[in-house]
């Protein structure tokens, strides 16, 4: 037996220099800090990317059900653990999917820019010449004083008055909030403050915060038009909200199934579905994007097979029957896309909208 003993640089335990693995601690006694090193580690740590992730990569994608089954049984070192396989999942789909969310950022953006470009000209064009009955009074005044030296008679002066009459009518903005967007955008043209814009869209001196931030964010996008911006926290806001989603999900399968288990159970479930979920749009991202356009018709086929998968998962898993599975699995995918997933996502919407 070798003699050569070295310190492991992790736990400073002696041991001997012919080992590759520190047998006290299991670092590796020769570890250059190299980029594939550096890459490796911080996959290794953060997201437990090792042989237990190809170990469950295949059953997850082709045996529903299984690996969440095994890890309720108690087999849990030979799979990834299942919040660490969402996890690490779930940032590489939400990575392939901000490519097609910046592109359609980009074209929200460029829509917007139009529709500001075209408002600021109907501003130059249409409110160069003042709207307010008063104004236009001020404003067509010389003329009347001058009308001898310009050649205006009786007649003209008449058409000129009854001008001075007319009232714009005001347009509603596609919200409870009624203005006239001529005279906002007059308005804004001469600089006042904020404060003044919201009595002119109807606020209240005494209204609370909450009133006052959404008058601030609802002006914020009249003058901006930033649908762009609203769309892309929306998008940002969604991995927080899985969190949310994915256990109330796991709460629907508890309520039809609750002699089946604890609610860690479900979760366990859900965790694997929702990577089951995550990996199938990840493949068609990417196969999308880089290789081929796969037909529409496919796209959608693919994603309906994700019922089908959940039917499988649910009857091998709680070992119910077939017929039986399907039912209550098109009861939970209903409650859960009806009411669940749509009061979700308008919570999440609502919020973009505030916090953007």
């Amino acid at each position: 037996m070798s003699t050569n003993q070295v310190d492991c640089k992790n736990c400073e335990q002696p041991f001997d220099a012919d080992f590759q693995f520190c047998p006290h601690c299991g670092q590796k006694s020769n570890d250059e800090l190299t980029i594939g090193v550096l890459f490796y580690n911080t996959i290794s740590n953060y997201f437990s990317f090792d042989a237990r992730f190809f170990k469950s990569f295949f059953p997850l994608l082709f045996k529903p059900g299984y690996l969440a089954k095994e890890f309720i049984n108690g087999k849990r070192l030979m799979y990834l653990h299942p919040a660490q396989m969402y996890l690490f999942i779930s940032v590489v789909f939400f990575f392939l999917s901000s490519f097609y969310s910046r592109e359609f950022r980009e074209d929200i953006d460029k829509g917007m820019e139009e529709v500001l470009a075209s408002r600021s000209e109907k501003v130059l064009t249409q409110d160069s010449i003042p709207q307010d009955s008063i104004a236009i009074n001020n404003y067509l005044k010389p003329l009347r004083d001058n009308s001898f030296t310009i050649g205006l008679d009786d007649d003209d002066l008449k058409v000129i008055d009854s001008l001075s009459r007319i009232k714009v009518p005001k347009k509603n903005f596609g919200t409870s909030f009624t203005f006239n967007e001529r005279e906002m955008d007059s308005i804004i043209a001469t600089g006042a403050s904020d404060e003044t814009l919201y009595k002119h869209m109807g606020m209240s001196d005494n209204a609370g915060s909450i009133k006052r931030k959404f008058y601030s964010q609802i002006l914020k996008f009249y003058k901006t038009m930033g649908l762009g911006q609203i769309y892309q926290t929306f998008i940002d806001s969604i991995p927080l909200a899985m969190f949310f989603l994915l256990p109330l999900f796991a709460l629907l399968l508890k309520l039809f199934f609750f002699n089946k288990g604890r609610y860690s159970h479900h979760l366990v479930f859900s965790f694997y579905y929702f990577s089951f979920l995550f990996t199938l749009f990840s493949i068609m991202f990417s196969i999308n994007r880089w290789l081929i356009d796969i037909p529409d018709w496919i796209d959608w086929l693919i994603a309906f097979s994700t019922f089908f998968y959940l039917v499988v998962a649910i009857a091998r898993f709680y070992r119910q029957h077939w017929l039986l599975s399907f039912v209550k699995t098109g009861v939970i995918g209903f409650l859960f896309m009806s009411l669940v997933l749509p009061f979700s996502l308008t919570i999440l919407g609502i919020i973009s909208f505030l916090y953007y």
